[in-house]
């Protein structure tokens, strides 16, 4: 069977060009089913059964492909350099691909992209049916016709391409070596009576998926556990780093604090204080504001508050804006109750303004019925409950019931809605307060 090896980052990625957030898993999705219904094997690097470091399966796949397809989304630098690596061994069948927001940071004018289009950070069905009959009538004629797609090969014509002598004997000890070390551990190991948490032989991004699971399940211990490993194989994958700091913080072990100020460690390693990365933002303002939960401190509140500022005004998003507008009137609260009335007000109105400008973010997808019926389920209700607390903290009463409805239509996940309910419980609670504690109602947004 052909080979296909996909260049490509997983998890979720963000464009730090405009904020938006991508699941190149999703992205990695079609494109492989697209590929295997060629009757070609597809694989990814997070794919490879490799405990070791990846750099060598990688650089086997770039050379013995039968076809690479490159995925350029997010400006991902790694994928730039594989795909660099590809056209200087092989001179023909590799595609390029990107998300249609991809703008070309260098000359590529020579190179044909092709795009597909991202609903939110996953792919709408019709799309994906689009795009997957897009490369699908692509592949055939590519591994047929072995034209010379490399720049490199193109422009320097005379070229050859490089020949590997087949070193068995080699190849053969260093197996033996592999195994021979294999044994050890795993009798090092039994000796120890204590078992591998993970087998060597699971791939990165079976670990992954299985931590996922754990995650979907409430399962934090476990997905921890799974992260850890995932990590100590790829140090400085962000997407890692951010999966390993929520299930630390939702396991609360072996406290609560003491899980929160783990992940906030954890965290610290992405540098949140000048990142432009709304995923390690978010998760940065939602380990303080629990820890300004659980310990009342200001500095807590106020870290968190900039948090989902900068990732509001980053990605322009419903989830750190409606959490910004939250913490602002908490803060108000605490401001009106030491007497400083003044700062309170202009917390309150800029809370408000928060919420009307995420109904704008939230619109044009909320009022296409064809957009929202291409989102999953769990997007498709965090996009109306996000809508439903807006109008909530807004007060007004008759279209957060509308939105409620849809909502609870979707039938989402008990925590889901339980998670709601208690987000527009505490913003209820806070703005009576808030008002009793100011002394008169609240002023008006364009005051």
């Amino acid at each position: 069977m052909k080979t296909c090896f996909v260049i490509q980052g997983f998890g979720k990625k963000t464009d730090f060009t405009d904020g938006r957030v991508l699941d190149l898993d999703a992205s990695y999705a079609v494109i492989k089913e697209a590929v295997e219904a060629c009757g070609v094997q597809c694989i990814r690097a997070d794919e490879i059964k490799h405990s070791g470091t990846i750099d060598l399966p990688m650089y086997e796949q770039l050379l013995g492909a039968d076809l690479v397809i490159a995925d350029l989304s997010t400006y991902n630098l790694n994928a730039a350099f594989e795909l660099g690596v590809r056209y200087g061994l092989r001179p023909h069948a590799t595609i390029v691909v990107a998300e249609e927001g991809f703008k070309p940071v260098f000359d590529v004018t020579h190179i044909v992209i092709r795009r597909y289009r991202h609903l939110g950070e996953d792919i709408g069905r019709k799309e994906a049916e689009r795009f997957q009959k897009e490369l699908k009538e692509a592949i055939a004629p590519i591994l047929e016709a072995a034209t010379t797609d490399s720049p490199v090969y193109t422009f320097l014509s005379e070229l050859e391409p490089p020949r590997r002598a087949v070193q068995q004997a080699v190849a053969q000890v260093e197996a033996a070596a592999e195994r021979a070390a294999a044994d050890l551990k795993t009798a090092q190991r039994r000796d120890a009576a204590e078992p591998p948490a993970v087998a060597d032989s699971t791939s990165r991004r079976e670990l992954l998926v299985e931590a996922q699971e754990c995650l979907r399940l409430n399962d934090f211990a476990g997905a921890k556990a799974l992260l850890t490993e995932l990590r100590r194989r790829q140090p400085n994958e962000r997407h890692v780093v951010h999966q390993l700091a929520l299930a630390t913080y939702k396991g609360k072990q072996p406290d609560a604090i003491t899980a929160l100020l783990e992940a906030q460690r954890l965290l610290s390693t992405l540098s949140p204080q000048t990142s432009n990365d709304p995923e390690t933002l978010g998760l940065w303002g939602a380990v303080h504001k629990r820890l300004w939960d659980e310990k009342g401190d200001p500095s807590a509140l106020d870290t968190s508050i900039e948090a989902y500022l900068r990732g509001f005004e980053l990605k322009q998003d419903y989830y750190n804006g409606v959490n910004y507008a939250t913490l602002l009137e908490v803060r108000a609260l605490r401001s009106a109750q030491e007497g400083r009335s003044e700062d309170a007000i202009a917390d309150r109105v800029v809370a408000r303004r928060a919420r009307e400008q995420v109904l704008r973010y939230l619109a044009p997808t909320l009022e296409d019925p064809e957009a929202l019926m291409e989102c999953d389920k769990s997007r498709a209700y965090w996009l109306l409950a996000s809508a439903w607390e807006a109008h909530a903290g807004l007060g007004q009463a008759d279209a957060a019931a509308r939105l409620e409805a849809q909502a609870r239509a979707v039938e989402p996940d008990g925590w889901m809605l339980q998670t709601t309910q208690e987000q527009i419980e505490r913003i209820r609670s806070t703005q009576e307060s808030l008002k009793a504690a100011l002394g008169r109602p609240p002023p008006d947004a364009t005051a």
